[in-house]
């Protein structure tokens, strides 16, 4: 059954008009009035929902049950992650929800190649996070992976004082921690990962004195977007 995320409040028996991108989508895929779907706000379970009118450009459903089912995984990862260029940031987001991410802050990293400010910045992060509201719809997740606001790593440290949950940083660094070792049971995870070409040697240093530990994926060295989510899948999948 077609899932959408529809970001308000939701009661089993009333009847609302979707938002406009989830009545696009069920236009798209020709819904007719009786139809079953399944909406979701984000606020923890699912509804179903039954399509009642069909307009040129709106869409009216009935709110049926509520059900309670949760797809998030054990451990609340929280990723850093170095602005990568083109459409790769795209696809990290796009995996990072799949892979059960509770949050992504895309990293102004001294060495990225796509620098976002004003409202170029706005408009990507609106596209990131409807990237992410889609990866929600199609994975079952009930929870969509929210996109932090672009920033610096020193802005983000100067908003993040260290607290619960462990801190890692993906280095090539002497001296790193495999990756399970460092974790060590931790269910609150804060990853930081770098862009591509990787953090420089000053904004490791300062994640150092912030409290990330590095830690090691291995010999190989892997591509900016597949660092995080190799980690991701090590630490969310059962």
């Amino acid at each position: 059954m077609a899932r959408f995320f529809c970001p308000l409040p939701l009661h089993t028996g009333d009847v609302l008009s979707l938002p406009p991108s989830a009545a696009r989508h069920v236009q798209v895929l020709r819904l007719q009035p009786g139809d079953g779907i399944t909406l979701f706000n984000g606020q923890g379970g699912e509804f179903a929902a039954t399509v009642m009118r069909m307009g040129r450009s709106d869409v009216e459903v009935q709110i049926g049950a509520h059900n309670a089912t949760e797809r998030e995984t054990a451990c609340a990862v929280h990723l850093l992650a170095g602005i990568t260029a083109n459409e790769r940031m795209d696809w990290l987001v796009e995996k990072a929800t799949e892979l059960g991410a509770t949050s992504l802050t895309p990293l102004t990293a001294e060495r990225s190649v796509l620098k976002l400010k004003g409202e170029r910045a706005e408009k990507k992060l609106a596209h990131w996070q409807g990237v992410a509201v889609a990866a929600a719809e199609q994975c079952g997740r009930n929870r969509v992976t929210r996109i932090d606001e672009a920033q610096t790593l020193a802005a983000w440290l100067a908003q993040h004082p260290a607290g619960t949950g462990v801190r890692l940083v993906l280095s090539l660094s002497p001296g790193t921690q495999p990756l399970r070792t460092a974790v060590q049971g931790h269910t609150d995870v804060t990853l930081l990962s770098g862009p591509e070409g990787g953090l420089t040697p000053a904004e490791e240093t300062l994640a150092f004195a912030a409290g990330f530990v590095p830690v090691t994926l291995g010999p190989r060295v892997l591509r900016a977007e597949t660092a995080p989510l190799a980690v991701l899948a090590a630490l969310t999948l059962a």
